[in-house]
């Protein structure tokens, strides 16, 4: 897949991290700190990198697994196969090369009458992500007229760019799918909707899946009406499809290893390319001077990601916060070791049980996966 070259990033550098302290370094190339880092992010890198992320390049329809027991998962896929086959035409086929910002290209023509979008409703780990994906490569139109991103990508892009230009950016393309909806930022969940509805009137489809409301404690069926009421006037336009299902991610799969020692995550640390070394309270400090929308930045390069002292997240903010970095991580198929408390124990009864419950367990989700591809860094 072909993308627009952009801008390599600028950075800026802050106090590294102390992981290391204590160790001698065991070979001469010394691992980086994440702490070290403070990516500056271009606005045509935001553009440019609207496509499914390196995890989920490759998915399809075709490499999604429903679960026997759950035909949900199998309607599912029909129903987005047949939405992306539904979107092709002269507009999707592209009459010539767009800039980063659209100018000078003509409205996408009108599009047929009814449901203009999909809503994937359902729990973590059921392959959302993943069906989302499969749509935006499934869409017949080239990568310039396709964009994917997650909530805070795109309201980082209406920040960067303004209201207006992110419209006129978005108004030639066939297809957008916005993964990770933040019903829980009434501010910019009004911002998106009034751009969804700039977007609708130029012809662009939709496609989403969101995280649930604070206060919601089920991962049933609120979410879905939660999604339709908060985007107001454009309910009309999607068609919840609700997947159940396990976390896919714990299916069949042998439990998370356990934390490593400090000695043995700074030895993989020095003796992996591309590998980072921090401390984790200090990671957390440095995660509040770094706008979430630059995590994936902040993760550039790396190969793994080694934590000393994991300790328990002290307040909701900076859990939040970590949530952002997992997925980003995930995203990335960025191995992460650990030392310290399981990741299972991050956040408290209280967050648990709150009304970001679903952000918590999907971090926890995606963390224990990556702490599974890690292991062999100390086999090794």
């Amino acid at each position: 897949m072909s993308c627009s070259v952009a801008r390599p990033l600028e950075w800026g550098t802050v106090s590294s991290s102390s992981a290391a302290s204590g160790f001698e370094p065991i070979s001469e190339a010394a691992p980086t700190s994440l702490c070290a880092r403070e990516p500056h992010v271009p606005a045509d890198r935001l553009v440019a990198e609207m496509v499914p992320p390196p995890r989920f390049d490759s998915v399809r329809f075709e490499t999604y697994i429903p679960d026997p027991n759950q035909p949900s998962q199998t309607e599912a896929v029909q129903v987005l196969a047949g939405f992306a086959a539904g979107l092709g035409g002269a507009h999707a086929l592209g009459g010539g090369k767009r800039g980063f910002f659209g100018f000078g290209k003509a409205k996408a023509p009108k599009t047929p009458a009814g449901p203009r979008g999909v809503y994937l409703d359902g729990g973590y780990g059921v392959g959302k992500t993943h069906l989302l994906a499969s749509l935006w490569h499934a869409t017949p139109a080239e990568p310039a007229l396709k964009a994917f991103g997650t909530f805070v990508e795109l309201t980082n892009l209406v920040g960067a760019l303004g209201f207006q230009k992110t419209v006129q950016t978005l108004s030639g393309h066939r297809l957008l799918c916005i993964d990770e909806f933040e019903l829980d930022d009434p501010g910019d969940t009004v911002l998106v909707s009034t751009l969804l509805g700039k977007l609708v009137d130029a012809g662009v489809a939709l496609a989403a899946t969101s995280n649930t409301l604070p206060g919601k404690l089920g991962e049933g069926r609120f979410a879905a009406a939660d999604f339709l009421r908060e985007i107001q006037g454009l309910s009309a336009h999607f068609r919840p499809l609700r997947i159940d299902g396990e976390d896919y991610r714990h299916r069949g799969l042998p439990e998370a290893p356990a934390p490593f020692t400090d000695e043995q995550v700074t030895k993989a640390a020095y003796a992996t390319d591309g590998a980072s070394l921090d401390d984790f309270p200090h990671l957390l400090d440095h995660l509040a001077r770094v706008h979430p929308s630059r995590y994936g930045a902040l993760t550039d390069d790396l190969k793994a990601v080694c934590l000393t002292d994991v300790q328990p997240v002290p307040d909701q903010s900076t859990a939040l916060r970590l949530v952002v970095l997992a997925d980003r991580l995930y995203d990335r198929e960025v191995p992460v070791l650990a030392s310290g408390m399981p990741f299972d124990q991050l956040f408290s009864e209280e967050m648990l049980n709150g009304g970001y419950r679903k952000k918590y367990f999907r971090a926890i989700s995606r963390l224990t996966a990556l702490a599974r591809d890690a292991k062999g860094l100390v086999e090794a």
